[in-house]
Formats: structure tokens, sequence, C-alpha cells
């Protein structure tokens, strides 16, 4: 063969070489690391889910996912539904345990006089009503700034052995047991001294002094009605332990005229021989909120009545709870 001819072999042989190496050695286009991609789906244009921020308030996430107030998710009192995290340790963490409303009423006891353990009440201001803490107690101060519970009834209710103006046994007739046993004493007492009282009105319930309260405010307006009258729930005569009173013969009886007569006279002497006081007495409105009232006595027994006469104080004085006036 001619040299010529030799070359062209070779060439030829060199070029089948290299493309029998190539194609052993070289993926296809549709092959990448063994799996064959063009039986993959075709993900253009279909939305792509991003992983969350690594770091909690970065500069690309200022919202903490965790604040719905920005998406305005609320409760009924406007505050967030959902709080940020609690911090570690926490105070109400249980669920079943929800922290007390701050203008929820208030159970507490009268500040106690130096040489007398306290019983109920206290003062505070007027927009600070507070819930007496022992409502059966034969001594709890209920006024301007106690109430009592809603609709109490005290559970010892008995008709005492007195004459009242009227002779239905009714509920403004009642009185509590121990209550109702001084008042028998009292009226014993007096009649003794030729003074002959009688009954006007002890126990009132909440709805019939809720409906007195109503009619006094209509008829003379509630800041003047405020001032002979208990708003609901804060009267004495639901507690059963007071009770208005005036001659037999019914003459300004729970009326100013009273005062001076010698029903009221032998009253002011004699009640805490008996347990009772003149619960607003004369001079003292500034402190009880209520003017003069002769008619009205309150059984705290005779220890108290004893202090409160002997100092010529009120029952908030007594406890140290002053000023209730509003």
């Amino acid at each position: 063969m001619s040299k010529k001819l030799w070359i062209v072999i070779l060439f030829i042989v060199v070029i089948v070489a290299g493309w029998g190496i190539g194609k052993y050695t070289t993926p296809s286009a549709s092959q990448v690391d063994g799996t064959d991609i063009s039986q993959q789906p075709d993900l253009q244009g279909q939305p792509v889910e991003s992983e969350p921020s690594a770091v909690v308030g970065s500069a690309d996430n200022s919202q903490d996912p965790s604040d719905d107030s920005a998406s305005g998710n609320t409760d009924a009192d406007g505050e967030n539904a959902v709080s940020p995290s609690p911090s570690p340790v926490a105070e109400n963490d249980d669920d079943d345990v929800k922290p007390e409303p701050t203008d929820a009423p208030v159970t507490s006891r009268p500040p106690a006089k130096p040489t007398d353990s306290a019983e109920e009440g206290s003062s505070g201001s007027d927009d600070s009503i507070e819930t007496a803490a022992e409502p059966e107690s034969l001594t709890v101060l209920v006024n301007k700034q106690y109430k009592l519970p809603d609709n109490y009834k005290p559970d010892d209710l008995v008709y005492p052995d007195v004459p009242f103006l009227f002779s239905d046994k009714i509920e403004k007739r009642m009185m509590r047991k121990t209550a109702a046993a001084a008042l028998e004493e009292l009226f014993a007492a007096a009649r003794k001294d030729g003074v002959h009282l009688a009954g006007v009105s002890a126990y009132r319930s909440q709805s019939t002094q809720t409906r007195l309260f109503n009619n006094y405010v209509a008829r003379d307006g509630e800041a003047k009605a405020r001032t002979y009258s208990a708003v609901p729930g804060h009267s004495e005569h639901q507690t059963g332990l007071a009770i208005d009173v005036s001659g037999s013969d019914g003459k300004c009886a729970a009326e100013s005229c009273f005062a001076g007569t010698k029903e009221a006279n032998w009253l002011e002497k004699h009640v805490a021989e008996f347990g009772y006081i003149i619960r607003f007495p004369e001079g003292k409105q500034s402190i009880t909120g209520y003017k003069y009232e002769p008619w009205h006595i309150r059984y705290v027994g005779t220890e108290i009545a004893s202090s409160v006469v002997d100092r010529d104080i009120t029952l908030e004085e007594y406890y140290d709870a002053v000023p209730v006036s509003r």
C-alpha cells in the first residue's frame, strides 16, 4: 500500500475509537446522578413554598408570627386572642386558671380598732365598692362602701313578738333570730317605762329595696334619694339586723318629726343596753352618708353598741372605716 493510504486508514481508526469511548463514559442530557430527570414533572410556573426564616424577627420577618394583633384576631374585649409566647416562668399558666378582673368586687374585713378584732367592712373610694366578707355576721358593716352579696337573704329570719303598725306577717316584719330576741326585750323595757313602740319596717329583700329606691329616685332625683335611701345591695334592712320603729300611734313614722319625741329620746338613751345603736346619728351625715334617722336602729351586740354610744361615734368610726359618703 502506498503511504497515503495508511495515513487515511489510521485517521479513520482514531476517529472510530474516540467515538466509542465517548459513548460509554459521557451521560446523556436526560441523566444526572443516576436519576432520569426526563421522568420528573415539569415544575416550571408552579408555586414554591419557601422555608421559614431561621431567625425570628430578622429584617425579612418584621412581624412576630405569634402576634395576632396585626391580623385583627381579637377577642370580645379587644385584647389579642392569641398572645405572644409567655416567658419560661409565668403566672396563671394553667388554662383553667384565669386572673381576677381588676374591677371585680373585693372581699375584705374592716380595720380593727386598737383593742378589738375586726369584723367586716372597710373604707374605700367611691369607685371601689367592696363586698362584706361575712354577711352572716351579727356585726357586719353594710353601707355605701360595703355591699351584701347579690340577693343575699339570711337563713334565720323569724317574726319578733312585738307590735307593728300593721298586722300582716309579711317580709318587712321579719328579723334575724338574735336581733329579734333582743328587740323583744327592748320593747318590753320601753313599755315598763311607759313608752309604747311599734315596728315600721324590718327585713327587706334586695328586690324590695330596688323598687323603693327607684321610686325615691323618680320622685326626688338620685342625688337626694341617696341621702335617705340605700342603693340596692347596700341596705342594712337586707341584713335582717335593722328595723325602723315609731310610737304605737304611728305618728311621724320614719319621718324627721320623730326626732325629739319621747319614743326617740328613750331609744337614744337605752338601745345600747339591748345591743342596738342609732345607726345614723345626728351630725354624722358626712361619715355615714345618710341624714339623721332617730327611728333606724341596728343590732350589733352589747359590746360594740356600748362602745359606739359611750364614745359618741358611728359604726364606721368604730371600724376606722371612714369616709364612706358618696
